[in-house]
């Protein structure tokens, strides 16, 4: 598409004219496709001069056409220049609405944003959850930063986003912003959603992340070994919210259960399964998946310990979970009771039951899959990371297969 315009001042013969001035026309024209605004003013044919665009003679009133029609070109001059700088498509029709005042077509990044997060806000509780709408609002908002910051400005042409707009979008976030390399990538990731939004709705052209690629690498998942959640078991506390706490931390290690899925975990999820034994039947609040759990004995003692508990009984919850925060405030004093020098949040129980219950022991990870209610294997293989122990044990019976005396 050309950048370049032509301009042409001319007479147009309205209908049923028959003598007497005729309106003056301007006609802007890129790669051949011509658009018409009228400039309100009129001239006589006698004239009008087509080869010079103006109206001739000296008398006062031909000087003020001719210098109005002067400020006419002057104006789509500097619109044609402004639309240069910002590197947009030109087009007849983009010339002209500019020109008018109706820049409708113009759409802008953080405009496109604010709409996504509005509709997603319309849909909570239908599809989406309070969470993700918090990343993609604390997404914009570093993006809305970064534009102030780059561009001394507080939105963008979506046009103008482009692979340097990405790489230094990513550069601020781990700079300026001090956001980690996990972080940055589940804020590109918000803001390629976006981008393929306007794709789809042909907004625009070409895809800005076709040659960006992340060089993040998921991070080591954290968990118990056997001899960490042993001591943490059979620790008796004096205090009795900290026993409390454990309680709900061990069944998770024996679960898989994340934090508000044991919170939520109702009785009535709790019934016989295929074997005749109990399991704990749900789907993950996260992903909405299946996730049935056969009771292991040290999580179905848990449940039997609180069965009568008042306050969880009463609202026909299976345990009793207290928030997020007091939890993993409480945790990092049985941590320092136990003499765990990890950083121990509620979340590592997820990690523990993947690996030091399951994996260790020769669950195949296609079943620690299906208990996690993960979607993907390759989610399972982040969390479920093969032990050294596991190692160790397979290369002991390699040992003794090379060590027996061949047939």
């Amino acid at each position: 598409m050309s950048a370049n315009y032509s301009l042409l001042f001319y007479l147009k013969k309205p209908k049923g004219y028959l003598v007497g001035p005729k309106p003056i026309y301007m006609r802007i024209t890129v790669s051949g496709v011509p658009k018409e605004i009228s400039t309100n003013r009129e001239c006589d044919p006698s004239r009008w001069n087509s080869k010079a665009n103006r109206a001739s003679g000296t008398k006062e009133e031909v000087k003020t056409l001719n210098l109005y029609l002067d400020a006419l070109q002057h104006k789509l001059m500097n619109i044609h220049l402004e639309l240069l700088k910002t590197g947009v498509e030109i087009t007849a029709e983009i010339l002209k609405q500019k020109f008018l005042g109706k820049d409708t077509s113009r759409r802008t990044l953080i405009q496109q944003f604010s709409d996504h997060n509005d509709k997603m806000e319309a849909l909570l509780g239908n599809g989406f959850k309070q969470n993700t709408l918090k990343g993609y609002k604390t997404t914009s908002t570093h993006i809305q930063q970064y534009i102030q910051h780059e561009y001394k400005a507080s939105d963008i042409d979506i046009r103008l986003v482009d692979h340097a707009f990405i790489v230094g979008l990513e550069f601020y976030l781990r700079s300026t912003a001090n956001c980690s390399a996990v972080t940055t990538a589940k804020y590109i990731k918000n803001f390629r959603k976006i981008i393929n939004l306007c794709l789809a709705h042909r907004w625009i052209s070409e895809n800005p992340f076709l040659l960006y690629k992340t060089k993040v690498k998921a991070k080591e998942k954290e968990f118990l070994t056997r001899a960490e959640l042993d001591r943490i078991e059979k620790k008796e506390f004096r205090i009795e919210r900290l026993n409390h706490v454990r309680d709900i931390f061990v069944f998770c290690c024996y679960t898989g259960l994340s934090y508000i899925d044991v919170k939520q975990l109702r009785t009535s999820d709790i019934a016989k399964g295929i074997d005749n034994k109990l399991w704990v039947l749900t789907s993950r609040t996260k992903t909405e998946i299946n996730s049935n759990i056969p009771l292991l004995p040290h999580a179905l003692a848990i449940v039997n310990k609180y069965s009568d508990y008042p306050p969880s009984a009463a609202k026909g919850l299976a345990l009793p979970v207290l928030s997020n925060q007091k939890m993993n405030s409480y945790l990092k004093e049985i941590a320092d009771l136990c003499e765990i020098t990890k950083e121990l949040t509620f979340h590592k129980a997820r990690h523990t039951f993947a690996t030091t219950v399951t994996l260790s022991n020769n669950v195949p990870i296609e079943t620690v899959s299906k208990m996690l209610g993960h979607s993907n294997i390759k989610t399972t293989q982040h969390y479920a990371k093969l032990l050294d122990t596991r190692v160790g044990s397979d290369m002991a019976i390699l040992e003794k297969k090379l060590q027996s005396p061949q047939m």
